[in-house]
């Protein structure tokens, strides 16, 4: 096995005991990423940053050394980093290099993590397949015929360099599911925590209220080492809840007996694939096996969900988008004699925003207005109240934590929904958005493979700021399961 395709436990053991540099681990990430282009994951790479952190990781070994010590991770090209492009995959902030680092990466080089680069991801969050970025497609390295499949998004950089061994775990955001759906289609784990269990300051905002920042990692521990390591009260951030972050490996016990699992009737979609029902019907016996109860449980306003979130996370895009005027920093447009500054407004986003990202700034707009503000905006919000009181009645019935398919299929070719309805695309979220709405935490587990011979995942909902029982929930999931198969390397 090659050091870069190890997990983060079994690097970290490796590490301690010296059989391993962070330097020689470091270096075969690099070398992966240098054969990986075809994926088109790494867009930023970073290979002097990572062997000076390696390097001091390797000096730094022993007492004193951080959680992550030499540890090289992939980051989301959401997340600010000092001196380092950070452009959210969109034109508009071609060449911004903050002057200032993430609270997320803070913590990281904290703990002792190395930063590879920057990792693909549809522009502004705004995806499912990430095909909106300025940098081209990130690709799936699972291959089952001639075609290009999408690694989901939007954190589809992220979930394809984690599947691909190009980095041991990478940093992902969820604002309707951008971690655990590219997670279920790459066959890996993602975990988007409780609202305001991470700080999101210095991450580039989509739509504040639902923005999530959490781990991409290859096993269920590595997602509890890793959120360990990101969690944690910020100040700085006015959402950041100021509770005190567990032991989250520690609460891996592998013992759910008399745990109550929730199935929820409004989850079996019509038209939904004989395998998705058979996957989950699969990882309700796993649980039952393990020693869970299975309890059945509506969530009766989940038929909403979809609609509310495509007003609500609009709305918000269109307010944080706002500062984009081609002012401060990012692209600024070419102005004609005579043009004024509203030519340079619409100008600079014009040709600075991809079509994606203005269609949900349009629809964002439309619902804020005068005349649709009550109808559309205010409607939603209330529907948000009613999806999040369900989940509160659900877990207040003893419900420990809730199973739900991660997606509706396993990942589709590139190209083959771009030029479709795009609420076609926007159903690719139909199972994870309702945990945003409710600021819930929820983890996606692969399971098992299709027909073709695909990943496919389940999720797991959690209490809230209850990570550390969803982990474990999953951790069983994970064991039972069994899941070790990984793409065959044809890139």
């Amino acid at each position: 096995m090659n050091a870069n395709e190890l997990t983060i436990a079994d690097a970290r053991d490796a590490l301690a005991q010296g059989e391993l540099s962070a330097v020689d681990l470091t270096m075969a990430c690099l070398t992966a990423i240098d054969a990986g282009t075809p994926l088109n994951a790494f867009v930023h790479a970073t290979p002097e940053i990572a062997l000076d952190q390696a390097r001091a990781a390797d000096a730094r070994r022993g007492a004193g050394a951080g959680a992550l010590n030499g540890i090289p991770l992939g980051i989301k090209d959401l997340f600010c980093t000092r001196g380092v492009a950070s452009q959210a995959a969109s034109n508009i902030l071609r060449g911004f290099k903050p002057e200032y680092e993430s609270t997320v990466t803070s913590k990281l080089f904290e703990a002792g993590a190395v930063m590879l680069g920057k990792l693909n991801m549809d522009e502004f969050a705004m995806g499912s397949s990430n095909e909106t970025s300025c940098y081209g497609d990130a690709v799936n390295p699972w291959k089952v015929d001639d075609r290009r499949l999408t690694p989901g998004g939007s954190s589809g950089g992220s979930a394809a360099a984690v599947a691909a061994d190009l980095c041991l775990a990478a940093t992902g955001t969820d604002t309707g599911g951008s971690i655990r759906q590219p997670a279920a289609f790459t066959g890996i784990v993602g975990i988007k925590p409780t609202y305001g269990r991470v700080s999101r300051w210095g991450i580039v905002a989509f739509a504040s209220s639902l923005d999530q920042a959490g781990p991409m990692t290859k096993s269920v521990r590595d997602a509890a080492i890793l959120l360990g390591a990101m969690a944690g009260h910020d100040p700085k951030d006015s959402t950041s809840a100021d509770i005190p972050v567990p032991d989250f490996e520690a609460a891996l016990t592998g013992d759910i007996r008399g745990r109550k699992i929730g199935i929820p009737r409004e989850y079996r979609m019509e038209g939904m694939p004989a395998e998705i029902e058979a996957l989950w019907a699969r990882g309700r016996e796993m649980l039952a096996d393990a020693g869970a109860e299975i309890v059945d449980i509506s969530l009766p306003h989940t038929k909403y969900a979809l609609p509310a979130y495509y007003v609500i996370a609009p709305a918000e895009a269109s307010s944080n988008l706002a500062r984009y005027d081609g002012v401060r920093y990012g692209h600024r447009a070419r102005l004609g004699q005579g043009d004024g500054i509203v030519d340079m407004y619409e100008k600079t986003r014009a040709e600075g925003f991809g079509k994606e990202v203005q269609r949900r700034v349009m629809i964002g707009t439309y619902v804020l207005s005068a005349g649709f503000y009550d109808a559309y905006y205010n409607r939603a919000r209330k529907v948000r109240a009613l999806i999040k009181r369900d989940f509160d009645e659900a877990f207040a019935a003893g419900v420990d934590a809730i199973l739900t398919p991660a997606t509706p299929s396993s990942a589709f070719g590139l190209g083959e929904m771009a030029d479709a309805d795009p609420v076609a695309m926007y159903l690719n979220d139909v199972f994870t958005v309702t945990v945003n709405l409710a600021g819930l935490p929820g983890i996606s587990v692969p399971v098992g493979l299709d027909a073709k011979g695909l990943p496919l995942g389940l999720q797991l909902i959690g209490r809230p700021w209850d990570e550390a029982g969803l982990l474990n929930h999953a951790h069983v999931l994970e064991r039972a399961a069994g899941f070790v198969e990984k793409p065959r390397k044809w890139w």
